[in-house]
């Protein structure tokens, strides 16, 4: 009996190399106050459990402004604010201690749950909290005391990595100790921001209530440079300094997210508390589902322009001349630039990879892949594929195949299949050269 494929395997299949790719790694989560009072946040703890169940070792900073401003409207009780800054004096000290900590001790009970039935079932986290962060008094700025609002002072690298390395999870939130035994109330996202780049962090990780940076046609952008999501901060904090309250989730991140790649860590994610499973599709699928920040000297995938051509012929040229490639004139090459998809790194384009659609049979051709010969051991060709796969689908395709002579292989371990030169588009057939014998597969997208 023939079982048929199911949508949960596929995508369980699909998720592998982010599965791979992912184990061992450092990320730093930072979680606002707003996204634990969300409905959706049994879910988040979830897929944290998830994530720490797959290897990735996790530091959750959580915030606490909502819950610190409704406990001091309680006590009918106003802190000033300076430069976005809360002033935290005696008495707000004591309720924004008592808003921090009963929030901290509620995510450790939602961590540490192992109820039959759930997803946490059978799952047994560590979470550690302790005197991690040794903080400091702001101090004087322009007249105004800070009081017990401080800053960062030193972190401690070595006991977050030894409890990492020992399986468990760290836990921190806005309160920290300094050296003369004051407790002092730091900005979450500095922590976040801080403990990513002391650690070397992989990623650091942000919730806000939408899901991610989203552009002037409600879609979230998919990835931005440090320097692109600058231009976004300011732009969302234009108009008198002020933004909606649901842009200041994704202030904080853009703000810390910018730090954080400028100082090394390679990607920061910002996703949606509100959706159900955002973490995981963002971190475990090829099209993700908010927006990333990625560092300024990051390679990047783009499409070909003119100005590219110098470059290509650089990189085909030692293909050509081996047999490899299909010789391509700089005539040719700049009538279908438009079809050219190449990688860059700091000027120097180390991959390309042309797409040529046959529209009415829903097939493309994926052509002229070259990579750098010292780049070939990065996974690139799978970029430029994956690339060309979000082309096809936009596009309407449904199949992309590819003739080769030295690369047979390679296309069989991304999923390609052999194909008769009969089962190519009619046009394609005609062009088909009899004396290369290149071998002819194909992959649905």
């Amino acid at each position: 009996m023939k079982i048929r494929s199911t949508a949960l395997v596929k995508g369980f299949r699909q998720s592998t190399p982010y599965v791979n790719a992912h184990r061992g790694k450092t990320m730093v989560v930072m979680l606002g106050g707003e996204a634990v009072e969300n409905k959706n946040f049994s879910n988040i703890i979830s897929d944290l459990a998830l994530l720490h169940s797959l290897g990735v070792k996790i530091v959750l900073v959580h915030g606490a402004r909502p819950q610190i401003n409704r406990i001091l409207e309680a006590n009918q009780y106003q802190t000033p604010y300076h430069n976005g800054v809360r002033v935290t004096d005696e008495k707000a000290l004591n309720l924004v201690m008592q808003a921090a900590g009963q929030l901290q001790l509620a995510i450790t009970a939602r961590l540490s749950m192992s109820l039959n039935n759930t997803p946490m079932a059978g799952t047994q986290l560590n979470v550690m909290s302790g005197n991690f962060i040794t903080s400091q008094p702001l101090g004087i700025d322009d007249g105004v005391d800070y009081c017990h609002s401080g800053r960062i002072r030193r972190i401690d690298i070595e006991g977050i990595n030894r409890t990492l390395e020992q399986g468990s999870i760290v836990l921190l939130g806005p309160i920290a100790s300094s050296v003369t035994g004051e407790s002092f109330n730091l900005l979450s996202e500095e922590v976040a921001t801080q403990v990513a780049i002391k650690l070397g962090a992989d990623k650091l990780i942000g919730f806000c209530s939408e899901q991610g940076v989203i552009d002037e046609n409600g879609n979230a952008v998919a990835e931005l440079l440090p320097n692109q999501a600058e231009k976004i901060l300011q732009h969302l904090q234009s108009g008198e300094g002020s933004c909606d309250s649901a842009s200041t989730g994704t202030l904080r991140f853009l703000r810390a997210s910018i730090t954080a790649c400028r100082a090394g860590v390679p990607r920061s994610h910002l996703v949606s508390y509100k959706e159900d499973g955002a973490l995981i599709q963002e971190l475990f699928s090829f099209d993700g589902i908010g927006t990333q920040v990625v560092t300024a000297s990051a390679e990047q995938v783009r499409n070909a322009s003119i100005n590219d051509i110098g470059g290509i012929l650089d990189l085909i040229r030692p293909l050509e001349q081996q047999g490899i490639l299909v010789r391509r004139s700089r005539e040719q090459l700049e009538q279908e630039i438009h079809q050219f998809t190449i990688i860059e790194k700091d000027g120097l384009i180390i991959g390309c990879a042309a797409l040529y659609p046959y529209k009415e049979e829903r097939m493309a051709e994926m052509a002229c892949v070259a990579i750098h010969p010292e780049y070939r051991d990065g996974n690139r060709g799978l970029l430029l594929l994956n690339h060309m796969k979000l082309q096809s689908k936009s596009q309407g395709i449904e199949q992309i195949f590819a003739l080769t002579t030295h690369s047979l292989h390679w296309f069989r371990e991304q999923g390609f299949m052999e194909i008769e030169v009969e089962s190519l588009p009619t046009t394609k057939q005609n062009l088909y050269n009899y004396q290369r014998r290149s071998k002819v597969l194909a992959l649905k997208v």
